[in-house]
């Protein structure tokens, strides 16, 4: 049986560093912004750069995720 990928959304995270806790190692959060599938891997980039401005915490890392569904064809 063949496997088919259905695509079904794009996801930016934005990892921020929150600070450090009592051992010194970084906290961090993750803010998650949905978008669409679509999107180029740079539209979602520079769409992050702009959030990036707006944040009061560092940027550690700009994530990426896609969902999709997996069905017999």
């Amino acid at each position: 049986m063949a496997v088919q990928k259905v695509v079904q959304g794009s996801t930016l995270a934005l990892k921020l560093q929150k600070g450090v806790n009592a051992s010194g190692k970084p906290v961090y959060i993750t803010r998650n912004y949905p978008g669409k599938a679509a999107a180029s891997d740079q539209d979602i980039f520079d769409v992050a750069q702009a959030i990036v401005g707006l944040q009061t915490y560092p940027v550690a890392n700009i994530e990426r995720i896609d969902s999709a569904y997996l069905v017999d064809a």
